[in-house]
């Protein structure tokens, strides 16, 4: 399987699990602006490990972390939200998955719903340090097969920082009946992209799980000097 635009294969980290391909590390490059997308961000879950709270509101660096998933993708055509509607985004749509705090899978399917665009951007919605920056790369990716999800430094897939084909993962989810999205994403074999990981501590997939993990991305984001 070739590399994506800008890419090269890193090394085959799928220890012979089926179906994991090798990862492209992304070396910059970004094709004519890119492909139209819309972005679907996942904020209806019961964050249990943070108490129970509202996790996507939860501010870091002057910014609620919906907020800065936001300020990733500020060319989708649509930015779709499944959650409760917040404050901040004036140009979300939201909707709500059926039940609300369903899980991942029934969230998509509300989200895919609305959406137009060729190419889809699947987040979560507590990626601090996400930048539009990796979104270019993950659509330059996923132009080249069905999607892209990033794998961290471990060689372990982010399913919820992904871009994909919309017939394809439409296709996919009309199919499926399990409630995983390693068992919806997984079989269609995207491209994994490794991003080069800094110095700083800061990488893409980082999300805010528990109240260390809020308090790790407050001590790295600047209230006035760094912005999405």
């Amino acid at each position: 399987m070739p590399p994506g635009p800008g890419g090269r294969p890193a090394h085959d980290a799928s220890g012979g699990r089926g179906g994991r391909g090798p990862v492209y590390e992304f070396s910059g490059g970004r094709a004519g602006g890119g492909p139209v997308y819309d972005a679907v961000v996942l904020a209806g879950g019961a964050a249990r490990r943070l108490g129970g709270g509202d996790k996507p509101g939860v501010r870091v660096g002057g910014l609620t972390l919906v907020e800065r998933v936001a300020a990733a993708v500020p060319d989708a055509a649509r930015l779709i939200v499944v959650g409760p509607a917040y404050p901040g985004l004036p140009r979300a749509l939201f909707v709500r998955e059926d039940p609300p705090g369903g899980g991942p899978v029934p969230a998509l399917r509300a989200g895919l719903a609305v959406s137009r665009a060729p190419f889809v951007a699947l987040l979560a919605a507590d990626l601090p340090f996400l930048l539009p920056g990796h979104l270019a790369a993950l659509l330059s990716a996923a132009a080249t097969g069905p999607g892209a999800v990033l794998v961290d430094d471990e060689g372990h897939d982010q399913w919820l920082t992904g871009v994909w084909r919309t017939e394809t993962l439409s296709a996919a989810l009309a199919a499926y009946e399990g409630g995983s999205l390693r068992g919806l994403l997984g079989p269609l074999e995207p491209v994994r992209l490794a991003l080069p990981v800094g110095d700083d501590g800061r990488v893409p997939w980082f999300d805010c799980d528990t109240m260390d993990d809020v308090r790790y991305a407050r001590n790295h984001i600047s209230t006035t000097t760094d912005k999405p």
